[in-house]
Order: structure tokens, then C-alpha cells, then sequence
């Protein structure tokens, strides 16, 4: 297994190189795929990738899922609704899950990210770095958002992925769920 300053080498080797003409889509889409058990020792890191990107003449932008999600569940209109009913019955996972999935499902996040990479369209060495997937869990996963925003990736933006390769364009979210092979991205590590 490599390590974690290796892919994020080969993964910088990578987007100086642009994609190769092999892949599903042109869009400068990265993943640095990496074991679940990383997730902390990625975000000790991400600072000095950060610097390592902007010492070699990139802006570097950040959208954490994680942030965002925290932002829009706080001023979803049924928020009142939902700590009433997470009152009365604190330990229905499954039901507060759900009610977290749908208002995230809508499209809301999407439309954060979306709107991210269309700011960013007019910055020639913009770089967008998505972070925290692991919030996703349980409601929805990323190549779902990536498949909806086809066409919208201009700049190069990496995905930090927590979870298992399975093949060259196989991927398996967190390490347990179902392998997905719709993701049109350069993966890196995993």
C-alpha cells in the first residue's frame, strides 16, 4: 500500500499532466482515494498539500462537504419540526436519518458545489479541493453529485475519497458499501 505523501505526489504529477485521452470525460476531475482508517491523518496533512499547491503557483479553493452540509440542515424550514419530533423520540435513527437525507437530497448541496466551480470559472489556476466526504454518509454518495455536474468541472478539483479501489474506475465508499463504477475521474492511491 502507498503512502499518503506518494499519491498526493503522483496525484499533483497527474493534474500537471491534464487527463489522459482514455477516460470517460476530459473534465480535470481527480480522486485521491485513500483508506478509511486515514480520514484524520488527511486532514493533518491538508494544510501543508494545501501550501505545497499554492507554492507551485495554484489558488487554491476548498468546499468541505462537512461545512456545508452543517449549513444547510441548519436552515432547512422544517428544522423546528425535526428537534420536536427528535424530542419525543430520540433514538429513531432511521426516521432522523431520513429526514436528513431528504433535505439533502433535494439538491441543495449540488447547487453549493455547482456554484463553486462556476466562480471559479474565470480564475486561470484555480484549484478546488473537496474535502470531507466522509459526511456524506448516510445520505447519499458522491458520484451521484459528480454524475449530476458533468460538463461544470473547468478547473481541476480533487475529490478526497475515503474508501477501497476495486478496479481502475470501481470505487467503494468508506470501505462497505456497494463498489460503483460510474465515477468519470482520474483515480490516485486507493
Amino acid at each position: 500500500m502507498s503512502s499518503l505523501s506518494a499519491d498526493f505526489k503522483e496525484l499533483i504529477e497527474r493534474i500537471k499532466h491534464g487527463r489522459e485521452l482514455g477516460h470517460a470525460s476530459f473534465e480535470p476531475i481527480f480522486y485521491l482515494i485513500f483508506h478509511p482508517s486515514k480520514i484524520l491523518e488527511v486532514k493533518r496533512q491538508m494544510p501543508a498539500w494545501t501550501a505545497r499547491l499554492e507554492n507551485s503557483g495554484w489558488e487554491v479553493h476548498t468546499f468541505s462537504i462537512a461545512e456545508n452540509i452543517i449549513d444547510i440542515l441548519g436552515k432547512v424550514p422544517l428544522r423546528k419540526i425535526w428537534l420536536t419530533a427528535d424530542a419525543k423520540d430520540p433514538t429513531n435513527w432511521e426516521k432522523t436519518n431520513q429526514s436528513l437525507a431528504n433535505a439533502l437530497s433535494n439538491g441543495s448541496l449540488q447547487n453549493r458545489l455547482d456554484q463553486t466551480l462556476s466562480d471559479l470559472e474565470s480564475h486561470n489556476n484555480a484549484i478546488l479541493l473537496v474535502t470531507d466526504l466522509e459526511a456524506l454518509h448516510p445520505y447519499m454518495r458522491i458520484g451521484a453529485i459528480e454524475r449530476n455536474l458533468q460538463g461544470k468541472f473547468n478547473s481541476p478539483t480533487v475529490f478526497f475519497y475515503p474508501g477501497e479501489r476495486t478496479g481502475k474506475t470501481r470505487l467503494k465508499f468508506l470501505g462497505f458499501y456497494p463498489d460503483d463504477g460510474n465515477y468519470r475521474s482520474v483515480h490516485v492511491g486507493g
